[in-house]
């Protein structure tokens, strides 16, 4: 008889009493799966090896992704830990309150467990966030009513940003950020951030260990298994990845069976190695370009959209 294989293990998220597994399934490449029944199984087979932390966001794929979701943890939900972002990108808390009841009928849910600010990323996004009438408002207002149970704010442009929103000491439970092999050399969430969180008792969320879209991987600077151990060896309380077919959903679960993080040595390793490819961010299209920012919140800060710019 084979042996059984082993689970997915768990950390705490923050101070929230929750345990989570170290990896988490995005909810953005699930919402480009065309069949339900593929996004069915992988939600299941990442589930039976342990996995309960699910990301998405109102925005991801105009909805479909909390859609497709939200039918794939039917009669699962209770076993989930599952989180998405309000996308108010600048709007009052009176926009954030119509998402929220978007995102909790497409995920068919009474309550999220963690709802996040999402894309923090321009410069001005705390004032906005924390004005008078602002989307922090929101946060408040949903807890208060059991729609949601903690909160936070994701970006993934400059550490820098991530401090401005910090600086306000506002009690999030939770902080989403790019944290990979690369980012330690480059615009280094990982450095600036990272202890901060820790310090206070915020969980850190990692996600884009594969550079966003595996950009790292497909130049072949770095392995899947280098890539995403390291991710998961740093102090957080679950690496996020995307999964759009099977066999990306099985690599990345035999990294995670019973994965033991990298030593001190070994991370400082990878990190020289991956230097002189990190430097310049272009395996960080997230930092340097506008590659992953969202079309709304470009709209909503008065910029042009890329396919609208010249050539």
């Amino acid at each position: 008889m084979s042996q059984p294989q082993a689970e997915v293990p768990r950390r705490k998220l923050g101070r929230t009493g929750l345990d989570v597994s170290y990896l988490g399934l995005g909810g953005y490449h699930l919402g480009t799966i065309q069949e339900q029944q593929t996004i069915d199984r992988i939600v299941a087979e990442a589930m039976d090896a342990g996995v309960n932390f699910f990301d998405n966001a109102w925005e991801y794929n105009d909805g479909r992704s909390e859609q497709v979701v939200g039918q794939a943890l039917k009669g699962k939900r209770d076993k989930a830990i599952v989180m998405s972002k309000v996308c108010t990108h600048g709007r009052d808390q009176n926009v954030a309150m119509r998402q929220l009841e978007d995102t909790l009928q497409r995920l068919q849910t009474d309550h999220l467990d963690v709802w996040q600010i999402h894309e923090v990323v321009y410069w001005n996004d705390p004032d906005l966030i924390f004005a008078p009438n602002g989307v922090i408002e929101a946060l408040a207002k949903a807890k208060q009513q059991g729609k949601v149970r903690f909160v936070g704010f994701t970006g993934h442009k400059d550490p820098r940003i991530h401090l401005k929103m910090l600086a306000h000491n506002y009690p999030f439970d939770t902080v989403q950020m790019p944290l990979n092999c690369f980012d330690g050399t480059f615009h280094s969430f990982e450095q600036n951030v990272l202890p901060e969180l820790n310090r206070r008792g915020i969980a850190p969320l990692g996600m884009k260990s594969y550079g966003g879209s595996g950009e790292m991987l497909r130049h072949g600077d770095v392995r899947p298994d280098e890539a995403l151990g390291y991710a998961m060896s740093l102090p957080v309380a679950v690496t996020i990845s995307g999964v759009d077919t099977l066999e990306v959903l099985h690599q990345n679960l035999q990294i995670a069976r019973g994965f033991q993080p990298l030593s001190a040595a070994e991370m400082h390793s990878l990190r020289e190695r991956c230097q002189p490819q990190a430097a310049d961010g272009h395996n960080e299209l997230f930092k340097t370009s506008v590659k992953y920012d969202a079309k709304v919140g470009r709209e909503q800060h008065h910029f042009q959209n890329e396919e609208e710019l010249p050539l």
